[in-house]
């Protein structure tokens, strides 16, 4: 047995085809067969029923669950091989949300990327509820996002905190007032982040406890959608203060105060609980908890 008889058997369980799995690890068909025959032979069982469409026997099932922990044991392995060199280097695959990834991100890697640049960041965006799946799931290494659980497979880190606002645009009736009650949520048009996320499960909630039925005209999966439908006057929006910090400095909308939403939420990093961290990883997260809460919150 072998690693890439592993790895074969692996890529046939997800393609469910001896030739797919053949083209993505860049093997001939009669040697995709051959290898998964061999691992037939030296365990003595079948391991893979051949028929349209190719699925796993029972038998087969079992032994991938265990090829699956091989390979990561194999993988952890490599990496702490990569980690006796004293330079921190590897991959670090990053999740975070649409509006982090856009407001704080760049200046964040920026400064890591200038001072470890033999690690290199890939970045997803997701909702914060799906971070979480993620990063446990292994799918991701870290995550960046509202801190919306307890789970005890992750650990996470508060980096910053976060509210809630009403915004405008600067011609809607509401922009000349910097403040309004809960009351005035009754009747204007609103544009709020799809349900999916934490701003508006946050927001349902206070709609909840007041008994509001919003009078919600447009749904969105990110703040940046909804910032610019919000200019545009088509209606006023409950998102991230952070996510509009540019916009209020030039004045393309306006935050208008409502004390019910004026919640801290805290932003912060996720990953995984007893996981070997490498050497980037490592460095990654030692510099981000250490950075001061303005280094996220200011402006500039």
């Amino acid at each position: 047995m072998n690693i890439s008889q592993l790895e074969t058997l692996i890529m046939i369980s997800k393609t469910m085809s001896f030739r797919k799995a053949g083209e993505l690890l860049n093997l001939t068909q009669p040697a995709v067969s051959a290898q998964i025959k061999s691992l037939e032979d030296e365990f003595k069982t079948i391991l893979i029923d051949r028929n349209q469409p190719v699925t796993l026997t029972d038998r087969g099932v079992v032994f991938l669950e265990h090829a699956e922990r091989i390979l990561e044991v194999v993988e952890e392995l490599r990496q702490r091989l990569y980690d006796l060199n004293e330079t921190p280097q590897g991959h670090i695959a990053l999740g975070t949300t649409t509006s982090i990834a856009i407001q704080i991100l760049p200046r964040v890697l920026s400064y890591f990327q200038d001072q470890f640049p033999l690690i290199k960041t890939s970045i997803q965006s997701m909702a914060s509820s799906m971070i979480y799946q993620q990063v446990e799931n292994g799918l991701i290494d870290v995550g960046i996002g509202y801190l919306i659980e307890r789970n005890p497979n992750l650990s996470t880190s508060v980096l910053y905190y976060d509210s809630f606002e009403l915004v405008v645009s600067p011609t809607h009736p509401l922009a000349s007032q910097p403040h309004a009650t809960i009351e005035a949520l009754r009747e204007i048009p609103l544009i709020l982040l799809s349900p999916d996320t934490v701003g508006r499960k946050f927001v349902d909630d206070v709609f909840k406890k007041h008994q509001i039925v919003p009078h919600v005209v447009i749904e969105l999966s990110s703040s940046e959608e909804v910032k610019r439908m919000v200019e545009i006057n088509l209606g006023a929006a409950i998102i991230s203060r952070l996510s509009v910090t540019s916009e209020l400095r030039t004045g393309t909308l306006k935050m208008i105060h409502i004390p019910e939403l004026e919640v801290s939420h805290p932003v912060g990093v996720i990953y995984k609980s007893g996981r070997y961290l490498n050497s980037a990883m490592q460095q990654f997260l030692s510099d981000l908890k250490g950075m001061p809460e303005t280094n996220f919150t200011n402006s500039e």
